[in-house]
């Protein structure tokens, strides 16, 4: 019986629409060679939906994202709205409470063709292979807040419940990986941290055979620009996850190869979104890069569709476009959005051969 999957497209704001639309094109090559369908909704989020609906998201689209397989979306954030009371940045923030998605997945891999990409020596990226595990809906973000001229503040909240669950999603990554966790924390100052590294250390006793080790953040982020191969599995609060991941961009060249996953509980929508901003100054230009959203399309395959077969014909596409030097101008390359999405479609497309 041939497969259905219902996908909810999120496209956002400023080159949103560009990279969502180019893994669109990806996944349908996939979907004709593998013979599956694949039924794709579009909803507005962020800027965008603030101008057309009022809102950053609305609840019509929330249910959306609760009724679909999945959610492919591109970025939020555009500068018209920075000093705004309804930010569009709060759509995201929304989705992932409605959806449950508590835990973040980030990889990071130093692919053969970016190593020259990078900023850092090669010998330094060269075999990176890190997943960063955001936790991704406690923490400042969501806290009680205060705003005002004179005092402003953002809580800090932590459960245990909150920690474990994340942490054993880390654990479980950390299984099929090479089997490490570095935890990190700020437990020399904050209380939250502390909890953190008790919390984590209790659940590394139903893993014997996951080595963990707790770093501080400051440390945590120095380490991984000095000897990011230390890293296998980086485990994280929310704040800290977030700027990491972002400093993280830099090993494999560029935050437009970065793609991440959001999840939640086993059988509930997956949201998977590049990691980088909507950058505005760039919409409609031709120039964004795709393969961050092309990428997150592979991880949607693979954790929430049940299809990593899919997932592996995806990568090794990126990958062979990439060893054809299919580099946009952010990886240092003249290559328009559209062509890198028609050579890595056309490798999938085909399941082989070159480019």
């Amino acid at each position: 019986m041939r497969s259905t999957f219902n996908i909810l497209l999120l496209p956002g704001d400023g080159i949103g629409p560009e990279v969502v639309g180019a893994a669109c094109k990806v996944v349908d090559a996939a979907a004709d060679h593998f013979d599956i369908e694949v039924r794709h909704t579009e909803r507005r989020i962020g800027a965008t939906a603030i101008r057309e609906e009022g809102e950053p998201v609305s609840a019509e689209t929330l249910d959306a994202a609760l009724a679909s397989d999945s959610v492919l979306l591109g970025a939020v954030g555009h500068p018209d709205f920075d000093d705004a009371p309804a930010r569009p940045e709060a759509g995201l923030l929304g989705l992932r409470k409605h959806l449950g998605a508590f835990a973040n997945l980030r990889p990071v891999k130093a692919l053969p063709a970016l190593l020259g990409s990078s900023p850092l020596k090669r010998e330094v990226v060269e075999g990176v292979d890190v997943l960063i595990v955001r936790e991704l809906t406690g923490g400042a973000y969501f806290g009680e807040k205060e705003e005002g001229d004179e005092r402003a503040s953002d809580l800090s909240l932590y459960t245990r419940e909150e920690i474990e669950r994340v942490a054993r999603v880390a654990f479980d990554a950390a299984k099929r990986r090479k089997r490490r966790v570095t935890s990190v924390d700020k437990a020399n100052v904050m209380a939250t941290g502390r909890l953190w590294r008790k919390v984590v250390t209790e659940v590394t006793e139903d893993y014997p055979e996951v080595a963990l080790d707790h770093l501080l953040v400051d440390a945590a982020a120095m380490y991984l620009v000095q000897s990011p191969k230390r890293f296998d599995v980086l485990l994280t609060e929310n704040l800290f996850g977030d700027i990491l991941s972002d400093e993280a961009a830099m090993l494999p060249g560029s935050m437009g190869m970065l793609p991440s996953a959001s999840l939640g509980k086993p059988g509930s929508p997956g949201i998977f979104e590049p990691v980088h901003g909507s950058a505005p100054d760039i919409a409609g230009e031709g120039k964004a890069n795709p393969y961050a959203t092309i990428l997150s399309a592979a991880m949607m395959f693979r954790h929430t569709l049940g299809r990593p077969d899919v997932a592996e014909a995806i990568e090794q596409g990126v990958s062979v476009a990439l060893e054809a030097h299919f580099f946009t101008p952010d990886l240092g390359g003249g290559k328009s959005t559209e062509e890198v999405t028609r050579a890595v479609s056309r490798w999938v497309a085909a399941g082989e051969g070159v480019i």
